[in-house]
C-alpha cells in the first residue's frame, strides 16, 4: 500500500526540482517562465507569487487539454514552455508536474519547500488585491497546524 509520502517519492524520481532563491532568480532574468500555483482558491487568494496562474490541482487534467469547462488555453500551449508547479509545502507540486509531464508537457519542475520555503527566502508574495502580504503574517499561516487526530493519535 502507497502511503502520500510514497507517492511524492516515487514522482520526485521523476520530477525535478527548483529550490525558492533559483527559482526568484530566474523571475528576475527570465520572463517566459510559468508560475502554476495548484492550490485550492483561499490559499492562492490569501498569498501567491505575483503573476503565477491559478489552477487548483482538482481540476488540472482537464485544464491542460481542450474541450472542457475547466480548459485553460494559455495552459493548453504551454506545453513546451518551462512551468514551475508551486503549492504549499512542495508535495503536491510535485504529484502536479508528475501528471504534466505524462500528458506531454516537456519542461516541468516543482517549486521545493513549496511557498513556505519562499516565504522562509523573504521573496515576496501578493493577495488576490494584488497587495503585498507581510513575511511575518505568512510565517504563521505557513506552520504546521496538525491536530493529534491528524496525527493519528
Amino acid at each position: 500500500m502507497y502511503r502520500f509520502t510514497d507517492l511524492v517519492e516515487v514522482c520526485l524520481s521523476r520530477v525535478p526540482e527548483i529550490f525558492p532563491w533559483d527559482l526568484a532568480d530566474k523571475l528576475d532574468t527570465d520572463e517566459s517562465v510559468l508560475i502554476l500555483d495548484v492550490r485550492e482558491k483561499d490559499e492562492y487568494d490569501r498569498a501567491h507569487i505575483e503573476g503565477s496562474m491559478h489552477v487548483p490541482r482538482g481540476i488540472l487534467e482537464s485544464a491542460c487539454e481542450y474541450g472542457y469547462e475547466e480548459t485553460v488555453p494559455e495552459l493548453v500551449r504551454a506545453r513546451d514552455r518551462e512551468i514551475v508547479v508551486v503549492c504549499r509545502s512542495g508535495n503536491r507540486s510535485v504529484l502536479a508536474a508528475d501528471t504534466m509531464q505524462r500528458m506531454g508537457y516537456n519542461d516541468v519542475k516543482s517549486l521545493k519547500t513549496g511557498l513556505r520555503g519562499w516565504n522562509d527566502d523573504e521573496q515576496p508574495l501578493v493577495d488576490i488585491k494584488g497587495r503585498a502580504v507581510a513575511i511575518e503574517q505568512m510565517d504563521d499561516y505557513f506552520a504546521p497546524k496538525v491536530s493529534a487526530e491528524q496525527l493519528g493519535k
